[in-house]
């Protein structure tokens, strides 16, 4: 049997799941020497000596066996103080659920909220998982495109509650958002959560960033505004705030009734999370707040370096995000040898032939240049030149259409004036190691 004849044996659904660009930048630039790695959403820092014993202490103790499948009660405690902490109201441990990462409780979420033949609402520009996990389950992202201007980027909820159709289920909102760091406010909250009770719809809140927040302690979230059995989904992970992107352990949070029906789901998929992961992420909860505080002051740093450094330049748009740690941003014009633009950056990926650095390719990229045509220009040999993959989930061809920027793949070839470029900042351990901050 062909390789072709084998794929087609698949669900249409498995077969074409878009190709990340993450993993393929992530793939091309791993190890390559000289260069600030700003392929993936994390930080520059390892995780905490406090997280870390907790886990090894737990491997010492032989918590190496099978665990509860919604979570150890200690963490599921633990998740109950951290947000009573953080919103100011108490929370009842049944409505926590461990899981992979996450992207396991977005695929839990998804899978209760929509199926085959439904629809689910994506704003965009929006982190390319977000669609591809709705398409894996079989549903149908309805893509919303958020807006560019002198107010930075908008969601205009006008467009977004007429897109919801006889099919949609579901809507996802990211905020702060990967990558543009739009942040939804308290009232835009409430306004979505009336149309969903009023349309019957579930909301898959992704809050991860919720304490990257650079006008005040968190952000705003749907906990400021709904009830306990509102139809929300709440995903989150320990990945951003405690530095532990490795370790793959997130939560969910639901109305306490769906309890069953989400062990089901975890038993189902991963059969739970280790136990000493568990245990590691109840320290970074109860005693991981300075090491948060960190965090924020060194994203808040970057942030700044970057914008004045993008600024500076005359010839860069972009809105300074109120929250997450990313920049999504356009440099106009085309360079004067006539070859695409690139972003403007602190970092020595940035060479001097006018190319750019390696970014995040899931949100922009250019095409990969000739090995004759790096060497006639003098770029190093080991010089990670960015390339379109072979197939791009839609969300990223809407952030592209709703910004107004052009396919990264028609800028590389000269067809327009301004690219798009996204990637988180840093201004750390491995930067600093270069004397640089990068962007």
């Amino acid at each position: 049997m062909t390789d072709s004849a084998l794929l087609a044996t698949l669900r249409s659904e498995a077969r074409d799941a878009p190709e990340s660009g993450i993993v393929e930048v992530f793939n091309y630039g791993r190890g390559r020497p000289g260069l600030i790695p700003l392929w993936v959403g994390e930080g520059d820092l390892p995780t905490p000596g406090f997280i870390s014993e907790a886990a090894n202490r737990s491997l010492a103790d032989g918590e190496t066996f099978y665990t509860y499948q919604r979570g150890v009660p200690e963490l599921r405690e633990a998740l109950a103080r951290y947000h009573m902490r953080t919103f100011g109201r108490a929370f009842s441990p049944d409505r926590f659920f461990a899981t992979i990462g996450g992207m396991g409780a977005i695929q839990i979420a998804v899978r209760m909220a929509a199926g085959a033949g439904d629809e689910v609402i994506v704003p965009t520009p929006a982190w390319p998982n977000l669609a591809a996990s709705v398409g894996v389950g079989g549903a149908r992202p309805r893509e919303v495109a958020m807006r560019f201007g002198n107010a930075g980027w908008t969601l205009d909820l006008d467009e977004l509650f007429a897109a919801a159709g006889p099919r949609t289920k579901a809507l996802f909102l990211n905020s702060p958002c990967n990558p543009t760091g739009w942040t939804a406010t308290r009232e835009e909250l409430q306004a979505i959560l009336a149309f969903a009770r009023k349309r019957g719809l579930w909301i898959i809140a992704d809050e991860v960033y919720h304490r990257f927040s650079y006008g005040a302690p968190r952000s705003p979230s749907f906990y400021d505004v709904a009830e306990d059995d509102d139809r929300i989904f709440y995903v989150n992970t320990f990945s951003k705030n405690w530095a532990m992107t490795g370790w793959r352990i997130g939560w969910l949070s639901s109305p306490p009734a769906l309890g069953q029906v989400i062990e089901n789901l975890v038993q189902y998929s991963s059969s739970g999370v280790a136990a000493f992961m568990q245990r590691a992420a109840t320290v970074a909860l109860d005693e991981g707040e300075a090491f948060i505080a960190e965090q924020l002051a060194r994203a808040r740093a970057g942030r700044d370096i970057v914008c004045r450094g993008l600024g500076a330049t005359g010839r860069v748009r972009f809105s300074e995000p109120a929250g997450a740690f990313y920049l999504f941003f356009a440099v106009d014009g085309p360079s004067p040898s006539g070859s695409s633009t690139r972003p403007m950056s602190a970092s020595r990926r940035a060479h001097p032939s006018g190319k750019r650095a390696r970014g995040s390719s899931a949100f922009a990229t250019c095409a990969r240049p000739t090995r004759s045509r790096r060497r006639r220009r003098g770029w190093p040999a080991g010089w990670a030149a960015s390339r379109p993959p072979a197939r791009r989930s839609p969300c990223w061809r809407q952030a592209s259409r709703c910004a107004g920027f052009p396919h990264p793949a028609r800028a590389a070839a000269g067809r327009d004036g301004s690219t798009p470029w996204s990637a988180p900042w840093r201004a750390g351990r491995r930067a600093g190691r270069r004397g640089t901050v990068s962007a």
